[in-house]
């Protein structure tokens, strides 16, 4: 059985109620419940959540709600990985076989059933914990800087100064989307950053961080653009 879960607690601070605001008139947990479904690659497509009105969202949707997250996970110090063992725990009670589990992000309104898809080929049919998506750097990252307490400035890497852009390494980043695991990767809360871990890369135009009020406005913006 392979299996899709969304963590969507209630209790965001910097965007009240953010895992179901409206984004371009749908809550946006929206799409990544319609990707999941979309894609075909899950028996069921369940959200973690301790909120009751998530819950029903989600219900209304098309997801499954068939418990509630205890307090001790659904605070500002619970981890993913957590929720997630939490999760595949509550469904081997159940007497169910999970095989593959994906971790699906709340806030990802660019999230694709096609690149679902292409995570779940990588992880059965190779030898990997994790597949999860990912995107590079605009910017090369040997050439970032820092202020310092004095307010001037410093290279991180000043070796790199004179270097060609065209001859420096490019650099990727988590796109914060979705996880594609095995169940003993996640109940073993083994690191997402390992050689036992593939990306699937993403353009940088779907990719967009929500933490706050200006990242929602920029995504907003950015569909609207794309869609």
């Amino acid at each position: 059985m392979n299996i899709a879960i969304l963590p969507a607690r209630g209790g965001s601070k910097r965007i009240p109620r953010k895992n179901i605001k409206t984004f371009h008139g749908k809550p946006i947990i929206a799409y990544s419940i319609e990707a999941a479904i979309q894609s075909g690659c899950f028996d069921r497509v369940i959200v973690s959540t301790d909120d009751s009105e998530i819950a029903d969202i989600s219900r209304k949707l098309g997801a499954e709600v068939p418990f509630l997250r205890p307090d001790n996970l659904s605070d500002d110090f619970a981890t993913t990985l957590d929720v997630m063992k939490h999760a595949i725990d509550w469904c081997e009670k159940q007497q169910l076989c999970v095989k593959f589990v994906c971790c699906l992000y709340a806030t990802a309104p660019f999230i694709s059933p096609q690149y679902l898809q292409e995570g779940f080929t990588l992880i059965k049919s190779e030898e990997f914990d994790y597949v999860f998506s990912a995107t590079s750097f605009a910017f090369p990252i040997q050439r970032a800087i820092k202020i310092t307490t004095q307010g001037t400035i410093e290279m991180f890497q000043p070796e790199y100064l004179n270097h060609r852009s065209q001859d420096l390494i490019e650099a990727y980043h988590d796109a914060g989307q979705f996880y594609w695991g095995t169940s003993e990767a996640f109940i073993n809360r083994k690191s997402f950053f390992s050689s036992r871990s593939k990306a699937v890369l993403l353009p940088r135009k779907y990719v967009q961080d929500i933490d706050t009020q200006e990242d929602w406005e920029l995504a907003e913006a950015l569909f609207k653009v794309l869609k």
